[in-house]
């Protein structure tokens, strides 16, 4: 079997030990040739690459050899469109979930470096909650309720939300650590798949896996 990327965490045993999988995973690459920041935007497709990064989650999804019970995304395109691609591999229909979307910010739609300017500093001044946009805590509380219910419905299965880097960060960060979740290593890349183990209603622990060794793409 070719190699679908890097995997940590994840040991023989874990089907046998954990009774319920939630399966977080980030869209593909998005077409974005100016380089703003989209956060909540509409209209941000996925490139080719990033089509064949959410081709290569859903190939390690079979690999894992546990069936998926349920796909739901965020209704913003790119998600929608990698869960697309992995329910069309899966043969799966997907629903969309509001609390699944990226976080807005006060920088959407600018360039992706704007934050460097000065003008836009006062806008910094609370990293804590942040001061530009959705709290932390609100971030982690929506991602969480929607875990929550994904428990209750699909216990000793596996289940799989498409969304977008700062919620599946924040609310890994949530279950694993406390303080600021700027403070945590950010591992969260394209397509990539963060895995919240349950035992019962119990976090357990996470593994990750992303996409590493894609073949070239024919234009």
């Amino acid at each position: 079997m070719p190699d679908l990327g890097l995997r940590t965490g994840f040991g023989d045993d874990d089907r046998a030990v954990t009774d319920t999988v939630v399966h977080l995973i980030r869209h593909g690459q998005v077409y974005n040739p100016e380089d703003i920041r989209y956060g909540q935007l509409a209209g941000f497709r996925l490139s080719s690459r990033g089509c064949q990064q959410a081709r290569a989650a859903a190939s390690y999804l079979q690999s894992l050899g546990r069936p998926i019970a349920s796909i739901v995304s965020s209704p913003l395109q790119r998600a929608t469109e990698t869960a697309k691609i992995i329910g069309d591999a899966l043969a799966l229909p997907f629903v969309t979930d509001q609390r699944l979307i990226e976080s807005a910010t006060q920088f959407d739609g600018l360039p992706r470096l704007a934050m460097l300017s000065p003008k836009l500093w006062p806008k910094l001044w609370n990293p804590f909650r942040p001061s530009w946009g959705e709290s932390f805590d609100s971030i982690a509380s929506r991602m969480r309720a929607a875990i929550d219910e994904a428990l209750a419905a699909h216990a000793g299965s596996s289940i799989v939300f498409v969304s977008h880097q700062a919620p599946i960060w924040i609310t890994r960060h949530s279950y694993e650590a406390s303080g600021p979740p700027w403070l945590s290593r950010v591992r969260c890349t394209q397509a990539s798949v963060t895995s919240l183990l349950f035992t019962g209603k119990q976090f357990d622990r996470s593994t990750y896996w992303a996409p590493t060794t894609l073949r070239p793409l024919v234009r």
